[in-house]
């Protein structure tokens, strides 16, 4: 193994579910995996073994996304965990449904600040090192409801597409460093989830008839951390059986 030109990737919230396909999916592709964890360090390691098991070296990490601090913690030691950053993806994500009426700004601001604040300072934190990058690539994990809109999600809602309009600000503003910022919007996927499904989930349809598996949002990540997406940027890519056409 040549690690001194393999790619780097920094998943959040990598712990399970889509984060977790994602890092094994980067690690197949040949890229050395720093998996982002909250808090479960063991749910983490399962992640990482999974990228080892691909082939892959993988570093765990813990930090509050909630906390600037934390996350410029984590860009530096994510960075130097490895000596490059290449590829970063916004996974990380908070979705408490509540309905509008009951909805605090405690409750609003919670979600903003990892969903949305969170990649913010992330890609700030980590500019220096993908600027050094020949493929910076960025990718932010959206979702369906940002652009179908739903109840009881006004808070997630407006997150996720704010996520959308910093994939385009960042689009510009990255491009000069040859950087490409893209967004993958998932929607009916299966994953294991703490506690019931959101409601939204028994009402919505998509073309195909079936619900997808994270390993489907994983292969649009990895295209669009790849070179055949060189000149693809600033675009979302939806990952929903056809439940939205744009």
């Amino acid at each position: 193994m040549n690690t001194e030109k393999r790619k780097v990737a920094l998943v959040t919230g990598a712990s399970r579910n889509i984060g977790r396909a994602i890092a094994v999916r980067l690690a197949q592709d040949g890229c050395d995996v720093v998996v982002h964890v909250g808090q479960d360090l063991s749910a983490g390691e399962e992640s990482a073994n999974a990228v080892r098991a691909a082939g892959a070296r993988a570093e765990v990490m813990a930090a509050d996304l909630r906390q600037k601090e934390a996350i410029t913690g984590l860009a530096q030691a994510a960075g130097e965990a490895f000596g490059r950053l290449d590829i970063i993806v916004n996974n990380a994500a908070i979705r408490p449904e509540t309905p509008f009426a009951d909805l605090t700004l405690e409750a609003w601001r919670d979600v903003m600040s990892v969903c949305l604040e969170a990649p913010f300072l992330l890609c700030q934190a980590v500019l220096p090192y993908l600027s050094r990058s020949p493929c910076g690539r960025i990718v932010n994990i959206g979702g369906l409801t940002a652009h179908t809109g739903a109840e009881g999600r006004a808070h997630i809602i407006t997150a996720k597409a704010g996520l959308v309009g910093l994939t385009k600000a960042l689009a510009h503003e990255l491009a000069g460093h040859g950087i490409c910022v893209n967004c993958v919007s998932p929607g009916l996927i299966e994953t294991k989830r703490v506690g019931a499904s959101p409601a939204h989930h028994t009402s919505r349809r998509n073309l195909l008839g079936w619900r997808g598996l994270p390993d489907d949002v994983a292969d649009a990540v990895a295209y669009l951390s790849g070179p055949t997406a060189r000149y693809v940027t600033g675009q979302t890519l939806h990952v929903s059986g056809g439940a939205f056409l744009p």
